[in-house]
């Protein structure tokens, strides 16, 4: 099995701080809420994956 796990960076949208994440690129869209590494405020990440295994990451705060 092909680890599904791919790393991506994002920058918070309370501290501006750029932080490295986890996606797991085995669900095609998906939608959670993650705090912030550094400020521990909560980040909403909206994902998707096209059919050829590229990703999208979209964050906001929770107040978007």
């Amino acid at each position: 099995m092909v680890n599904q796990l791919k790393e991506a960076a994002v920058q918070c949208p309370y501290c501006w701080e750029q932080i490295e994440v986890l996606i797991d690129c085995s669900v095609d869209s998906q939608s959670y809420v993650e705090d912030c590494q550094v400020c521990c405020r909560p980040i909403v990440f909206d994902i998707s994956i096209d059919e050829f295994d590229n990703f999208t990451v979209e964050v906001k705060s929770e107040d978007d």
